[in-house]
């Protein structure tokens, strides 16, 4: 008897900019880029500050975190820096490119409140990271990447898998473009009674583990008070539905169902409507559940936390599995113990998609990666200011010259381990 079809529909959800979550997130990364900038500025120069230390992008550590509700933001967490930024400045400069520079928005850039309680980094916490415990024993006195501890316990998630030519589940990839169509249309003017805040949600048709339709999409959008919502309705389905599943070559299943606004009105949105905080949005930033995810979030993190620099490298491990052809699924997991340079645990799995053995994968990975917290920061080039643009429409996926875990540079290497040509 012949096995039975599987078919299900997987759904998964994307922000825009304007999110009140995703405020939080893009404020927190710009304070982190403005630290790194600066503190590189002043490394350059030869800077020493009056408590005797130089400048070095080495030294930051970051872990800014923010809320925003009606009418205020607050900024706060551990920082290390030898350099000044001005926190209020970043905060509404961000505000006002997100698209919050009316009271009418609901959000006001030039006339919220901005409170600013960063305190410094804890140096129970910076001991373990700046001296790792393998260098305190003396272990690896010859090897750069042993004195660097990861700088807190936990686990990791990388995921990548072929459905998509980003090597990313479809469903997120979609309702990221969705999301980054909506923010476009409404910046250019096509759509000029748009407001920053909104979500898209995609659900896909997967039939024996293979994406054959998209069957419902849901696009909610904060609009002008005054656009009527079946004009509202057609445009989105016209300029931000139609065009990103025509761009990516998906189609729409028969009878497909697309809401747009369910509710109707969707005036009342960002920090007026809802408040945000940054790092609440895990699953938007990386796979959309598809994947699994170690808890830890991302945003106003410095590479030395190993939940933002080992969940990128774990990425960048997965991709390059499946870019290898080694199999047509692949997630990684990676643990760690804080102020401990090497991991204490790797895992690879392929759901059976594997085309090798999966021991001759997992001997391949262990060969071809360094998973030490000072490597990947290297391999990865992570002391860059590069961390605002991860902030908004997905940490993965998103194939630009910043994000160094996406490339496929180790594919060949992985190929080479496992004995193929």
């Amino acid at each position: 008897m012949a096995n039975a079809v599987q078919s299900y529909l997987f759904t998964s959800e994307s922000v825009t900019e304007g999110h009140p979550d995703k405020i939080c997130d893009q404020i927190s990364d710009a304070i982190l880029d403005a630290i790194l900038s600066k503190e590189t500025e002043l490394a350059t120069s030869g800077y020493i500050a009056p408590n005797g230390h130089p400048a070095d992008p080495a030294q930051v550590r970051c872990a800014c975190e923010t809320m925003a509700t009606t009418g205020m933001i607050m900024v706060t967490g551990e920082i290390r820096t030898q350099a000044y930024v001005d926190v209020p400045g970043i905060v509404r400069d961000v505000i006002r490119e997100i698209g919050y520079d009316r009271a009418k928005f609901g959000f006001d850039c030039e006339t919220c409140g901005v409170i600013n309680a960063i305190h410094e980094q804890s140096p129970d916490i910076a001991m373990g990271v700046d001296e790792s415990w393998e260098a305190q024993r003396g272990e690896g006195a010859d090897d750069p990447y042993e004195r660097i501890g990861a700088g807190d316990q936990g686990m990791m998630f990388g995921y990548a898998c072929n459905e998509t030519s980003t090597l990313m589940p479809m469903p997120i990839y979609l309702a990221h473009r969705m999301a980054e169509q909506l923010t476009a249309v409404r910046k250019s003017g096509e759509m000029p009674y748009l407001r920053p805040d909104g979500k898209t949600q995609v659900s896909v048709r997967y039939v024996d583990g293979k994406p054959v339709s998209v069957e419902k999409v849901i696009v909610s959008t904060q609009h002008a008070e005054d656009v009527e919502h079946e004009r509202l309705a057609n445009e989105v389905i016209q300029n931000v539905v139609k065009p990103v599943l025509a761009r990516e070559g998906v189609a729409l299943a028969d009878g497909a169902q697309i809401h747009v606004n369910p509710t109707g009105r969707f005036v009342i949105g960002g920090p007026m409507g809802d408040a945000g905080l940054t790092g609440r949005k895990i699953i938007v930033d990386t796979y959309g559940g598809m994947g699994r995810h170690g808890g830890g979030a991302f945003s106003g993190k410095d590479c030395t936390k190993v939940d933002r620099s080992a969940a990128y490298a774990a990425r960048w491990v997965a991709k390059n599995v499946v870019a290898a052809g080694l199999a047509d699924r692949c997630e990684v997991q990676v643990a760690y113990a804080i102020g401990m340079a090497r991991p204490v645990s790797i895992m690879v799995e392929t759901f059976g998609t594997n085309h090798v053995p999966e021991a001759d994968i997992e001997a391949a990975v262990a060969k071809v990666f360094d998973l030490r917290p000072g490597a990947i920061i290297d391999a990865l080039d992570l002391r860059r200011p590069i961390y605002r643009k991860t902030a908004a429409y997905g940490h993965f996926g998103r194939e630009l010259p910043e994000f160094t875990w996406e490339r496929t540079d180790k594919a060949d290497e992985l190929r080479a381990a496992c004995n193929l040509a």
